[in-house]
């Protein structure tokens, strides 16, 4: 499994991964045997405008080493299943911002987006159903986690891909024809009102996609805005 490091940028492509060659397992020796321990992937985005910088702790363990801040996100990483405790400090300090609890199964991948504002934090878990796509095919997801927001399309070439999204919602994989360049925007829905755009993106063949759209809706920074993020490549 290959996963790349945070980037914050809406043409960049991360999370990459090569399902193919995923195990979900942990192994821990005892008594000469090996125990399966059963385990999931979770990827973590931080979508909560005006979020400080962050320690993110899945209980016990830290999960980030760096500061981690609005825009950023974790690729997949390997969990315990079962019930998990997340919680969010100020980074460096012991100071606890906020916490929920979520539930991961074996051999699921999951997103966790933490949305809204710090002081009212939204913990939205999805699960990743992330399989190959058609040949000559991609796959996007789209997701609006941009608090207070208007429901809203994802638009490409004059076409509603995806229609009426509520804040927390997200659409299912919709498949498209890979090796394409695309602009997308969000737009409010049923209108032409240009909300987010991203501009020039490589939709590669065999890759699943999430796009994100995110920001504050009250006119200060930061300002609403999309990103993608590629899940997985086949």
């Amino acid at each position: 499994m290959k996963t790349l490091k945070n980037r914050k940028s809406a043409a960049t492509l991360a999370c990459v991964f090569f399902l193919s060659a995923i195990g979900l397992t942990s192994c821990l020796k005892d008594n000469n045997r090996y125990v399966v321990n059963p385990t999931a992937l979770l990827m973590v985005i931080q979508a909560s405008p005006d979020a400080p910088s962050e320690s993110i702790f899945l209980k016990p363990n830290q999960v980030n080493q760096s500061a981690f801040n609005y825009g950023d996100h974790l690729g997949y990483f390997n969990a315990y299943t079962g019930g998990r405790l997340v919680q969010l400090f100020g980074y460096g300090s012991s100071t606890l911002i906020a916490s929920d609890s979520i539930h991961l199964a074996n051999n699921n991948a999951y997103s966790l987006f933490l949305a809204n504002t710090y002081t009212k934090p939204d913990f939205v878990l999805l699960t990743d159903t992330i399989t190959r796509p058609a040949s000559g095919k991609a796959t996007i997801r789209f997701v609006n986690v941009s608090a207070g927001s208007v429901n809203v399309d994802l638009v490409t070439n004059s076409t509603a891909l995806v229609s009426n999204e509520p804040y927390k919602g997200a659409s299912v994989f919709t498949p498209v024809a890979g090796g394409s360049q695309y602009s997308f925007e969000v737009r409010a829905t049923g209108t032409t009102t240009v909300l987010a755009s991203l501009d020039s993106i490589n939709i590669r063949n065999g890759a699943v996609y999430t796009i994100w759209y995110h920001g504050s809706t009250t006119g200060t920074s930061p300002k609403l805005s999309a990103d993608i993020i590629a899940n997985a490549y086949y």
